[in-house]
């Protein structure tokens, strides 16, 4: 059989108050809550005092800076988008335009196959005349040709201007040469002196 203790037959050992803390015996750990009841607190303590908001955590620093890391990604790749979007609009405008001119180009090309186009187009650009039509040209005080500026097969072509760079080509020429003196309205010393 099982030793039994010697204070008594199957009780269990008596569990007695420890120490005192503040005056007060605290039970020893094991004991039943039903023998004392702790006390209670007057006031129940609050967490956080009134003006403090809540704290950043690490977990919640890391969270915001991978949040702000995809806010900034993000946010490039829709500016590079809406840029490509807005270069093919404009592309595609282009395009639209210069198929119109196309279109009008090749308009005027089939209205140079047709021979009564042509004789319109010389006898307004030239100032021809069928054979058997009579043609008049209104002339004025100064001898030009009053009217339409027409140019004629007589006249002269116009002579171009130049270009800019020409311009600037003659001007390191003439730089480049020596300069030629300047007359002068004093006459000179030598035929002064045979005059007298």
């Amino acid at each position: 059989m099982a030793s039994r203790s010697p204070r008594g037959r199957g009780r269990p050992p008596s569990r007695k108050p420890t120490a005192t803390r503040g005056g007060r015996r605290t039970p020893r750990a094991g004991a039943s809550a039903t023998s004392r009841p702790s006390p209670t607190p007057a006031k129940s303590v609050s967490t956080g005092s009134i003006g403090s908001g809540p704290q950043l955590t690490t977990r919640a620093i890391v969270l915001l800076a991978v949040v702000l890391l995809l806010i900034a990604s993000y946010t490039s790749t829709l500016h590079a988008w809406w840029q490509q979007r807005s270069e093919i609009q404009a592309t595609r405008a282009e395009i639209a335009t210069r198929k119109e001119s196309i279109v009008e180009l090749e308009d005027q090309i089939s209205r140079w196959d047709d021979p009564a186009y042509v004789k319109q187009q010389a006898k307004e650009r030239f100032g021809w005349v069928s054979p058997g039509e009579v043609g008049y040209r209104v002339i004025g005080s100064d001898g030009k040709v009053q009217g339409a500026d027409v140019p004629t097969l007589d006249a002269p072509p116009r002579p171009a201007d130049p270009e800019w760079y020409d311009k600037l080509w003659g001007s390191v020429k003439e730089a480049g040469k020596k300069p030629t003196p300047a007359p002068t309205t004093e006459p000179e010393p030598d035929k002064v002196l045979k005059n007298q």
